[in-house]
């Protein structure tokens, strides 16, 4: 459902051949898996995905066998119609002939910004939501919406488990830098969300000048490859982990 890349071109291809799915959620940058509808009221979520990285099929993140995991349309949690939410642009609208219907199939401008309609006609920054105008609490919260909300006062988080390092938000919210910015610190300061531009580290410098270190550090070497360490949930997938800290190589899950 999302703008593929050429890898994930190729495992959506082979997936439709393999299992008839009628669908592939993600970008590929981390990972395709493969959504089918299986009756009127019931959807499945497939066993295996292909990973972009290690380049192979490996079973799909929290599942524990290949088999799948099925989903009924009109369950309590509405489980399947939160993931066609978030994959797809638009209202996601349901039929009793054609099942689950995005409006708009992949990620796309209006997820961000809200609809288009009026911009389009009479393009002005005042008839459409700007993302960059909201500061650090703001920014989460929309992001948060399919990346996870920061955990609210008193809630409960189990921050050994490496899974939260998929949910950005979750993390950034607790990282020192976040929380002492006055609301300045946002996911923008870092990413260009428009493009796969690398990541800018000048706001590491701009607060801390003079980093004093314990241990030498390499040429080359940046900030985030300490103070951002790597997590890996799985073989097949790894990611940043935003809680921005100073870490123990034996421990990047949480800042001593």
């Amino acid at each position: 459902m999302e703008q593929y890349t050429a890898q994930s071109k190729t495992a959506h291809a082979s997936a439709l051949a393999r299992d008839g799915a009628q669908w592939n959620f993600g970008s590929g940058l981390q990972a395709v898996t493969p959504v089918s509808r299986v009756s009127a009221e019931l959807y499945k979520e497939h066993g295996l995905s292909k990973y972009t990285r290690t380049k192979r099929e490996a079973l799909t993140p929290g599942h524990k066998s290949p088999v799948g995991v099925p989903y009924k349309l009109y369950s309590p949690g509405a489980e399947i119609l939160k993931c066609f939410q978030c994959h797809s642009t638009g209202p996601v609208t349901v039929s009793e002939k054609d099942g689950i219907q995005p409006f708009e199939f992949g990620v796309r401008c209006e997820s961000c910004h809200g609809p288009g309609g009026d911009h389009v006609k009479a393009p002005s920054k005042w008839n459409v939501e700007q993302p960059r105008m909201l500061n650090g609490a703001g920014v989460n919260a929309l992001c948060g919406a399919c990346h996870r909300q920061p955990p609210k006062p008193g809630e409960d988080t189990n921050w050994k488990d490496p899974w939260n390092a998929r949910h950005q938000p979750l993390s950034f919210s607790q990282s020192e830098c976040f929380r002492n910015s006055n609301g300045q610190l946002t996911c923008f300061t870092c990413h260009e969300p428009h493009g796969a531009e690398p990541v800018r580290t000048k706001a590491c410098t701009d607060c801390h000048q003079s980093p004093r270190h314990t241990r030498a550090v390499t040429k080359g070497q940046t900030c985030i490859g300490c103070h951002m360490p790597l997590v890996k949930p799985s073989p097949d997938l790894q990611f940043a982990n935003h809680w921005i800290g100073i870490y123990t190589p034996a421990n990047p899950l949480l800042p001593k």
